[in-house]
């Protein structure tokens, strides 16, 4: 089995796609072995990992909009907001999509659907610097 941590520094709230990230990774960490399983991981609590579609844009946009529709800044109920006023949202947007995401590899390639991206999903305004942990084990 083989383990790695990438940073991916982010600039506000939005989805990040890292698809071709998480493929570099796979490359280093295949080893002459060609199937398997890819495992990756966010070490964090406002801020996510989903997969979706990639191809158009304003998926990926929409996608945005419905986790502020359904976690929005000013629900009257929040309190938690050490960090700002997207403090609370950000751990409610966080518990909507995965903290791991599991891919099968075959002949040396994530098997993702034609137009499947991977995506780092940003709840914070501010700059962050996020650690996804991977791991790559062999049939």
């Amino acid at each position: 089995m083989s383990f790695t941590k990438i940073q991916i520094k982010t600039s506000g709230e939005r989805f990040y796609n890292i698809t071709e990230q998480i493929k570099e990774c796979l490359g280093s960490l295949l080893n002459g072995s060609s199937s398997g399983v890819l495992h990756i991981f966010v070490q964090h609590t406002s801020c996510g990992l989903t997969i979706n579609e990639s191809y158009d844009p304003s998926a990926k946009e929409d996608l945005e909009r419905f986790l502020k529709h359904l976690a929005p800044r000013n629900l009257a109920f929040i309190e938690h907001t050490d960090e700002g006023e997207d403090d609370s949202p950000s751990h409610m947007k966080t518990m909507l999509v995965n903290q791991n995401l599991g891919f099968i590899v075959e002949d040396s390639q994530l098997q993702l659907g034609t137009w499947q991206g991977i995506y780092l999903c940003e709840f914070r305004d501010s700059p962050k610097t996020r650690s996804i942990l991977i791991k790559y084990q062999r049939d």
